[in-house]
C-alpha cells in the first residue's frame, strides 16, 4: 500500500534527487580541496627533498595570506641552498607584503655572500623598497662599472688654461657600487657633474694647455683628490682621459673683443670731443656776429653824427671832404694789399 501511495512516491523521489546534488557537491568540493592539498603537498615535498622544510600549515597559511606560496618556497629554497639559512620564511613574507621583489633580494644576497660583501637582510630589504635594483647594484660591485663623461659620445668638456687655449676632452670613469650608501647616495648624473668641475679645475690651474697635453694624468690625479664620490651611491676607482684636443684661443678672441671695445670707447669719446668742439664753433659764430651786429650798428651813426656836426657848425665843408679822402685812401690801401696777398 505505500508503494501504491502515489503521494509518498513523489517524495520518496524528491529525496533522492535531493542526495544525489548534495553528494555531487560534496564530491565536487573534496575533489577542489583534494587539488589544492595536492598542490600545497608538491610545494612541501619539493622544500622537503631541498633540505629546506617547511610546513604544509605555514605553506597553506601563506596562500590564505595572499601570497604566492610558489615565490616564498622558491625562495626560501634558494637561500637555504645557497648558505643563507638566517633568512626565515617570515622574512620572505613580510618583504613580499611590503611590495619588495623576494627573489631578486635573494639573488643580491647570495652573489653579495659569494663575493664577501658585507650586506645584510635589512639593508637588503631597505635598497630594494627604496626602488634600487639591488641585484644590478651588487653586480656592478663585483663588475665595476664605467661612465662616459660626458654621457653623450658627441659631447666634451671644455675648459681654458691659464695662457688662454681652450681644451676638449672626455673622460672615462670605472666605479663600482657603495652598497652602504646606496640609499639616500647621489646617482650617476652626480659624478658626471663632479667629474667634469674637476676637469675643469684642474684645466683652468694650469699655466699652459702644453703641461695638461704632455701629462693628462694629472687632471685624474687631481679630480681623484677631491673625493668626488662622497655621498654617492658609488666609489670611483678611476678616471682616465680617453680624448682630449685643443679648441680655440680663447685668451686672443678675449683680447681682440676688449680692444675692439675699447676702439669703439676711443671713438665715442672723439665724437664727445669733436660735438663739443664744433658746438663752441658755433657758439663763437653767432659771438661774431653778435659783435658784426654792434659795428654795423655803430658805424650806422657815424653819418648822423656828421649832419649834427654840420648843423651845430662843428665840422666845415672842407673838414668832410678831408674825411672823405683819408677814407678812399683806406679803401685803396686795403684794396692793394688784398691783391699783393693773392
Amino acid at each position: 500500500m505505500l508503494i501504491g501511495n502515489p503521494l509518498l512516491a513523489e517524495g520518496v523521489s524528491h529525496l533522492g534527487g535531493f542526495l544525489l546534488l548534495l553528494i555531487a557537491v560534496v564530491a565536487l568540493i573534496c575533489v577542489t580541496l583534494f587539488i589544492m592539498i595536492l598542490r600545497y603537498i608538491s610545494l612541501w615535498f619539493q622544500a622537503f627533498v631541498s633540505g629546506a622544510p617547511i610546513s604544509l600549515f605555514n605553506i597553506i597559511g601563506i596562500s590564505l595570506r595572499k601570497i604566492p606560496p610558489r615565490v616564498i618556497v622558491s625562495a626560501r629554497i634558494t637561500s637555504f641552498k645557497a648558505g643563507l639559512k638566517q633568512i626565515t620564511v617570515a622574512d620572505l613574507e613580510t618583504h613580499y607584503l611590503a611590495g619588495g621583489n623576494v627573489l631578486n633580494v635573494v639573488r643580491a644576497m647570495i652573489v653579495a655572500d659569494k663575493a664577501n660583501f658585507p650586506l645584510t637582510w635589512r639593508q637588503a630589504t631597505a635598497i630594494d623598497l627604496a626602488g634600487r635594483d639591488l641585484l644590478e647594484a651588487v653586480k656592478t660591485s663585483v663588475n665595476p662599472k664605467v661612465i662616459d663623461c660626458p654621457d653623450h659620445k658627441n659631447d666634451y668638456i671644455t675648459a681654458v688654461a691659464k695662457n688662454g687655449i681652450q681644451l676638449k676632452c672626455r673622460a672615462r670613469v670605472t666605479v663600482r657600487t657603495n652598497l652602504l650608501q646606496l640609499v639616500g647616495g647621489a646617482t650617476e648624473d652626480t659624478i658626471i657633474a663632479r667629474v667634469g668641475e674637476g676637469i675643469v679645475n684642474a684645466i683652468g690651474a694650469a699655466e699652459s694647455h702644453t703641461d695638461v697635453l704632455e701629462s693628462p694624468q694629472r687632471i685624474s690625479r687631481l679630480v681623484l683628490e677631491r673625493g668626488l664620490d662622497a655621498q654617492t651611491a658609488f666609489e670611483i676607482l678611476s678616471i682616465d682621459i680617453a680624448d682630449i684636443t685643443v679648441g680655440e684661443n680663447i685668451g686672443a678672441l678675449l683680447r681682440a673683443a676688449q680692444a675692439e671695445s675699447d676702439k669703439q670707447i676711443a671713438q665715442a669719446k672723439a665724437e664727445e670731443r669733436r660735438a663739443m668742439a664744433v658746438a663752441m664753433e658755433t657758439e663763437n659764430s653767432a659771438e661774431v656776429c653778435k659783435m658784426q651786429a654792434k659795428l654795423v650798428e655803430a658805424e650806422s651813426q657815424i653819418p648822423m653824427a656828421i649832419a649834427e656836426a654840420f648843423r651845430k657848425g662843428n665840422l666845415g665843408v672842407l673838414d668832410y671832404y678831408r674825411l672823405k679822402n683819408v677814407q678812399a685812401d683806406t679803401e685803396m690801401r686795403k684794396s692793394i694789399s688784398k691783391e699783393g696777398n693773392e
